[in-house]
Order: structure tokens, then sequence, then C-alpha cells
């Protein structure tokens, strides 16, 4: 009797935590509903105005780009109109991640503020991929209980994601020497998200296949994309 009563606790903790959770996905989505709304004309205006206050910051913290780059702020704008592009899931068409390192030199530097933008991508693909399962349990396409499965490897696929995931774009990139004459650079990211899903859905098939479940064989069925 008490296991059932621990059980039936856990389980109101587990729902209270998963509406919080969906609640906060619901406001993004309608968020990114309203961006997507907008006209071409009015997005554009919207962005100039990111990156002019972006690049003036820029521009007083020292960072520069290398010769023969595109002006900081352009890439500045590249970045921000792939971030504001999403599909009709409301599931970006880009996921952005942003890093910066430290080094002696700049390839060095480069390499590792790459790697650490690459796990930040996979943790976004994590909450990306966790709030479209919600969105099916929501609209009745995936049981309760098979979601909750599929959730619980999407959070343990940090890893698995990570290494899946392809070629990313260097949509802004730029540098600055620090006053022990080490360089600091910061890489801004782009990674499909077809690809990113992708990703992520071949992360959950290994964890659901390593744990010895049987759901990884119907994994396209559950997931639907």
């Amino acid at each position: 009797m008490k296991k059932v009563i621990l059980a039936a606790m856990a389980l109101i903790i587990a729902t209270s935590v998963c509406l919080a959770d969906t609640n906060a996905q619901k406001e993004i989505r309608n968020e990114r509903q309203e961006l997507r709304k907008m006209a071409k004309n009015e997005l554009k205006a919207k962005v100039d105005k990111i990156i002019k206050k972006e690049a003036k910051r820029f521009e007083k913290e020292g960072w520069v780009v290398s010769p023969g780059a595109l002006p900081l702020e352009k890439q500045l704008e590249r970045a921000y109109l792939m971030e504001y592009e999403y599909d009709a899931d409301m599931y970006p068409k880009y996921i952005m991640a942003v890093a910066q390192s430290i080094g002696e030199n700049y390839d060095g530097a480069k390499m590792a503020a790459t790697s650490l933008a690459i796990t930040n991508l996979a943790e976004q693909i994590q909450t990306e991929v966790t709030a479209l399962i919600e969105n099916t349990v929501a609209n009745s396409q995936m049981a309760a209980e098979t979601a909750a499965t599929v959730t619980e490897s999407v959070m343990a696929s940090k890893n698995l994601i990570s290494q899946s995931i392809g070629r990313v774009i260097t949509v802004v990139e730029c540098y600055r020497i620090l006053p022990n004459k080490n360089r600091e650079v910061l890489v801004r990211i782009a990674y499909n998200g077809d690809m990113a899903k992708k990703a992520a859905k071949e992360a959950i098939r290994t964890d659901l296949k390593q744990k010895g479940n049987k759901l990884h064989e119907q994994l396209d069925d559950v997931l639907g994309f």
C-alpha cells in the first residue's frame, strides 16, 4: 500500500512539473507564431534594431573580425534572421548556439569554442524535441506513458546527440586580443532543424535499444518526424 501511495505522489509531482513545462512551452510557441505571422519588412525592422544595439556592444567590448570576413554587423544580421525562422510545427528551421573560448592561438581557441557551441546545440535540441513530444501528447497523437519513456531517453542522450550532429554552419565568428596576447574567439553556429530532429531521433533510438526497449522499432511512427 505504501508503495502505491509513493508511486501516486511521484506521479502527481511529475504531472505538476510537466504542466509547468507545458505552459512555458505554450508561451514560447505562441511567441514564435506571432513572429512567423510578422511581415518580412516588420521582421527585418525588428532584427535591424537588435543588430545595431548588439554591434555597438561588440565594438565596445573589442571584438573584431578576421581580414576578408563579412563585417560583424552583416554576420549578426544573418544570424538573427536565421534564428527567427520556424516551420509549420513551430520548430526552428535552424538551431543556434553561441560559445567563446581563449587560447594562445586563433585556431585552437576557435576549435574549443565550436566544440562548446555544439554541446550547447545538443542541449537545445533536447529541449526542442521534448516540446515536440509534449505537443503530440496534447494533440492526443501519443500516449502519455510512451511520451514519458521517449522524453526520458531524450534527456539521457545529450552526448549521443552531440555525436550525431553533422556539419554546422558558422554564422558569426569574431575575436579579440586580450592583455596577455591570448586570443578570445566567439562563434555562433547554426544547424538545420530537420537534421537536428534526425540527430535526436538516432540518439533516442540508440538509447532505447541499449535499454532493451522495443519502442525503438516503431520510433518513426511514434515521433512523427
